[in-house]
């Protein structure tokens, strides 16, 4: 009996490539001498990705599904890729062909010579604009100060884990998930491939300007409380400046006949200093907003159907 791959692949709205997904995947693993199963998991797609996916299941047992009853995220998709996975190792990667499973041999290569988590790092991002390679960059390097965890620069959610570490990862039950700083929260043996992510062969991406700030607030506030430090140290440096600026004006009126003058002056220091106050409030507000998502004990999806899995 050979071993199990288990492949988990997140769905949005990916109609116009699941076909080709599916049989450059099937060409593969096919060639691997593995046992293996295409975990799909479909995030709430709105076209008719699910019902691509549901024909596929009806050809191929090996093709099982996972539908949300709406859409849940990204991250939250993955999540339910690795509930469901049976495999030593599961690759988890986007549907879209921008991750190219001709490197699944790679991966699987590293994690034989004892390695539990593969990496895949991207060297070149074909067909991204200057300014999303510039902000992704800069979210990497900020991640690294902010955080207390190493994560690697330039790594996105392609990788491969083995059975230890998808077992520990089922174990954290946190509402926000940021998937790749899990998987290096956790430790143990990690390395990365060198890969060129390619282009996208058809449909539009899904992560546009805000949902990738709201993807970055997601890392940093999971793995870090340094800005709730910033907050107190601006806070902090704010006061001392005050303070000396106070005693220089009763400097000048005691000792002096000049006046400080200046209602703009005064106008711009309360503005401003009011701006800051917002920043770090709402800086609080997206930490009390992440407790109070935790107490409420929700699930972390809700399942519309499944098909191909044993009951």
């Amino acid at each position: 009996m050979p071993e199990l791959l288990s492949i988990v692949l997140p769905v949005l709205n990916e109609e116009a490539i699941l076909q080709d997904t599916y049989e450059r995947l099937k060409k593969v693993v096919s060639g691997l001498g593995w046992g293996y199963e295409l975990i799909f998991v479909d995030d709430g797609s709105t076209d008719n990705s699910l019902s691509i996916l549901e024909d596929l299941a009806r050809k191929d047992t090996q093709v099982k599904i996972i539908s949300f009853s709406r859409n849940f995220g990204h991250q939250i998709a993955i999540t339910a890729g690795c509930d469901h996975c049976n495999g030593k190792y599961a690759v988890i990667m986007d549907s879209d062909l921008q991750d190219p499973p001709e490197l699944i041999p790679q991966l699987i290569a590293k994690a034989d010579k004892g390695f539990d988590v593969v990496y895949a790092v991207r060297r070149k991002r074909q067909a991204e604009t200057w300014f999303k390679k510039t902000t992704a960059s800069l979210f990497y390097r900020l991640f690294a100060v902010f955080s207390n965890i190493k994560m690697p620069l330039d790594a996105g959610d392609f990788r491969l884990i083995n059975r230890k570490v998808l077992l520990t990862l089922r174990g954290l039950k946190e509402k926000n998930r940021f998937m790749r700083g899990l998987v290096s929260w956790v430790g143990f043996k990690q390395t990365g491939v060198l890969y060129d992510r390619e282009s996208r062969k058809a449909g539009r991406t899904k992560f546009h300007f805000l949902k990738m700030m709201n993807f970055s607030v997601d890392g940093i506030v999971s793995f870090s409380t340094v800005p709730l430090k910033l907050a107190s140290l601006f806070g902090l440096i704010i006061s001392v400046l005050s303070f000396f600026l106070a005693v220089y004006c009763i400097g000048l009126k005691l000792f002096t006949n000049q006046l400080v003058q200046g209602w703009l002056s005064l106008l711009i220091s309360i503005l401003f200093i009011g701006g800051v106050q917002l920043i770090f409030l709402g800086i609080i507000g997206e930490y009390l907003g992440r407790i109070y998502d935790e107490v409420k004990q929700r699930p972390l999806y809700v399942v519309n159907k499944k098909a191909n899995f044993d009951s």
